[in-house]
């Protein structure tokens, strides 16, 4: 079976833009969640996100990218130049039919629809713009990544809420071992506007308190919700032996995949929800072909609210046992940022093996009867991560869960 490996990354989070700055950032504990100032949110309950400070998005892209462009496409497309500036990659050098683009979306440009519709009501259909009929897709970052690299290989977008970063991953992976040598995937999200917030408030799961250190608390006993953020990861992966072959260097593997759908509420109370998580771990340990003592640190999904949290603290006692693996939610530092949580948490677990250091979860008193080795506060070294497990679950019952090998000259 072909191994595909991840040679390049871009990242834009609410706590570092780029990845040095991300990652100094992340093992320090420093928190990107503040009161959201991209719209006056004191008419809302929920008034705290993960923003991206400092992004100006005429320093990366073309003037005339910028008025057929939501701010999510912007980011994405940033993302990617960086992610294949760090892969070394000549797109120049590839045949385009060689070259995909596979992302997710959770929402697509929800700020560049809510101005035209501010303008279809304000001032008339003449009034919109010719680019809302694709700034606001869902594979909008598909395509414009596509466009602006050059690369007709396959080329497309998941939509499965917050496992979608895991999923878009997965589908890169298969098309690389159907032959595609170089796929850019992974996930940006970007939808802190009103319109966006209102959508994102009707789920009922987002937290309302106004400290940015007790808002999102992940298996913390009180939890309450989450907070959203903006942002996300953009990963190139390719054929590890071509890779290689052209000298990339690879920061690690994708060695194993599972997924699984929770059926309907109808279907039952809880325990549909913890078996069917803990299946998608079980699967992608198969495909990996590992055992569970190999797993050296699972990146949590981390949901914040309580029955999601003890669902998901139950499954991995029941999977390693108690306290058996350590457990890290760095996103506890961003927000849930949607589709793009996902990829950003795939990044750090290979930064975290590049590194040997395990990212922390920050401003968290855990629950003790979850059981969990949470890695709390401060970084934690640890001398010989080889495979990191991530989770990812998205509202409406869809579970991703991706095992990552280390490139073995960065393990002992």
């Amino acid at each position: 079976m072909t191994a595909v490996a991840v040679t390049g990354l871009g990242i834009a989070a609410p706590n570092g833009l780029g990845t040095a700055d991300y990652w100094a950032a992340t093992r320090g504990g420093k928190s990107g969640i503040g009161r959201i100032t991209r719209f006056d949110p004191s008419g809302y309950p929920a008034r705290l996100a993960g923003e991206i400070p400092g992004f100006v998005d005429a320093d990366h892209l073309p003037s005339r990218l910028l008025p057929q462009t939501d701010r999510v496409t912007r980011l994405a497309l940033t993302a990617a130049d960086w992610a294949l500036a760090d892969a070394g990659v000549d797109t120049g050098a590839f045949d385009p039919l060689d070259m995909g683009v596979i992302t997710a979306s959770h929402a697509g440009g929800f700020e560049f629809g809510q101005y035209e519709l501010q303008s279809l009501w304000s001032k008339g259909s003449q009034y919109v713009s010719a680019y809302q009929s694709f700034a606001w897709f869902y594979a909008v970052n598909s395509g414009q990544i596509s466009i602006r690299h050059g690369m007709k290989g396959p080329s497309g977008v998941v939509v499965t809420d917050e496992a979608g970063g895991l999923d878009a991953l997965a589908q890169a992976r298969r098309q690389i071992r159907k032959g595609t040598p170089l796929v850019v995937s992974g996930a940006v999200d970007a939808s802190i506007c009103p319109w966006g917030w209102v959508a994102q408030l009707a789920a009922g799961r987002m937290s309302e308190r106004d400290e940015p250190t007790r808002a999102y608390v992940p298996f913390d006993r009180d939890a309450t919700g989450y907070v959203p953020g903006e942002g996300g990861a953009i990963l190139v992966l390719e054929d590890a032996a071509a890779a290689r072959a052209r000298g990339a260097r690879s920061y690690g593997e994708i060695a194993g995949y599972g997924a699984t759908l929770e059926p309907g509420p109808e279907a039952g109370p809880g325990h549909v929800h913890r078996r069917a998580l803990r299946r998608s771990i079980e699967i992608a340990l198969a495909d990996a072909g590992l055992d569970t003592g190999d797993v050296d640190v699972v990146f949590a999904d981390g949901a914040g609210v309580p029955e999601e949290d003890a669902a998901e603290a139950e499954t991995l006692c029941q999977v390693f046992g108690p306290r058996a693996v350590p457990v890290t939610v760095p996103k506890s530092m961003t927000g849930r940022l949607y589709s793009g949580a996902a990829a950003l948490d795939v990044a750090a677990a290979l930064l975290a093996m590049c590194d040997g250091v395990i990212p922390p979860t920050v401003h968290v008193d855990p629950c003790p009867e979850y059981d969990l080795d949470l890695v709390l506060h401060q970084a934690r070294p640890a001398a010989a991560l080889r495979h990191a497990l991530v989770l990812a679950r998205g509202h409406g019952g869809f579970n991703a869960a991706m095992v990552l090998r280390a490139h073995p000259t960065t393990t002992g």
